[in-house]
């Protein structure tokens, strides 16, 4: 026992001395809960999201408008973007659960939403919206599982490459490897290159096949081009273990590397629309979401296979993803080190 409490302590020293892993430690639930306080402290009962287009009537502040559980987002007509057309397309891809308009006394929804039906109940329910008519969205429907797949093979594709990258070569450095690799006539651009690669490969096969398992089955709709999705997958890929070899650089401490790793997935996880959609949410919160690699790669992966978008549509995320890349590279080899 003598021995067994020695090694608990000696343990228990070696983290504490490490005065980054230790704070660390300290600092990241508080900026973790802090932050997902300020993401969600709208009104916690909100249970559905409906796009309301008008003026409501005096009568509906009492009654389905004055719902709790709902959360009224306003679109304005006039408003590029926010109109009809654009509601609409939300509705399909299931980030509304109902569009009320209000002006033209229609309320629509997603055949395909899970919400659907309860909400039909409530609305037809209340005196005050008597005369508004159901429609249904038009097009193929959007299974909401059509929605979730890009979302969720990004999270791997982002699991893989910073925690596939950044573990391995700080382990590496940890070990002494790299010191001996440095004796070689490696250079760092050859290492590092390597190691890209060879992460890249195997995240690109790995998410091909869970890919093309699930899709044996489930059927995903896919509107666009394969080979412009793959191009969307590998930028994405290639901004992951860009960011992750920033991480890798020069830290040499494996429980540092965690919390600077989770302090990034986790924001990445809850505010890039990997589950759920952001409409609705504060502006400034969907401003942030814009500035994460996996946002622009779900959001184009998305439009490839449930709009059917081309190169020049999402031009914009695959631009984001080229220069986001490029500067992480830049970054990485400039702060690299071998031991």
């Amino acid at each position: 026992m003598r021995q067994f409490w020695a090694m608990v302590y000696a343990r228990s020293m070696e983290f504490v001395r490490d005065r980054g892993s230790f704070v660390w430690s300290l600092v990241f639930p508080i900026i973790l809960v802090f932050g997902f306080a300020f993401a969600f402290s709208g009104n916690g009962n909100a249970l559905f999201k409906v796009g309301v287009l008008g003026s409501p009537p005096a009568a509906a502040a009492a009654s389905f408008m004055a719902i709790e559980q709902v959360q009224f987002i306003p679109y304005d007509g006039s408003a590029p973007g926010k109109g009809l057309a654009s509601s609409l397309d939300r509705l399909r891809r299931h980030e509304l659960d109902m569009v009320l308009d209000l002006g033209s006394r229609d309320f629509y929804l997603n055949a395909q939403g899970k919400n659907a039906s309860l909400l039909r109940r409530l609305f037809l329910a209340d005196p005050a919206m008597a005369g508004i008519s159901e429609k249904t969205v038009t097009g193929a429907p959007i299974r909401y599982v059509d929605w979730l797949v890009p979302g969720v093979i990004g999270m791997n594709m982002m699991f893989s490459c910073l925690f596939g990258v950044g573990f391995v070569i700080v382990r590496y450095r940890k070990n002494g490897v790299l010191k001996r690799l440095k004796a070689t006539p490696v250079s760092a651009l050859g290492f590092v290159s390597a190691q890209a690669l060879s992460r890249f490969i195997i995240v690109i096969m790995t998410s091909a096949a869970v890919f093309a398992g699930t899709n044996a089955f489930l059927h995903f709709r896919m509107e666009g081009s394969w080979l412009t999705l793959m191009l969307v997958a590998s930028l994405g890929i290639v901004s992951m273990i860009s960011l992750g070899l920033i991480f890798a650089a020069r830290l040499k401490n494996e429980e540092l590397v965690n919390g600077l790793v989770n302090l990034i997935t986790f924001p990445m996880l809850a505010l890039s629309g990997v589950f759920f959609s952001l409409e609705g949410s504060p502006p400034i919160l969907r401003s942030v979401a814009k500035a994460f690699p996996l946002t622009q790669v779900i959001q184009a992966a998305r439009s490839v296979m449930l709009d059917g978008a081309g190169m020049a549509q999402i031009a914009p995320q695959l631009l984001f993803l080229a220069v986001f890349s490029a500067a992480a590279l830049a970054i990485s080899a400039a702060l690299f080190k071998w031991e």
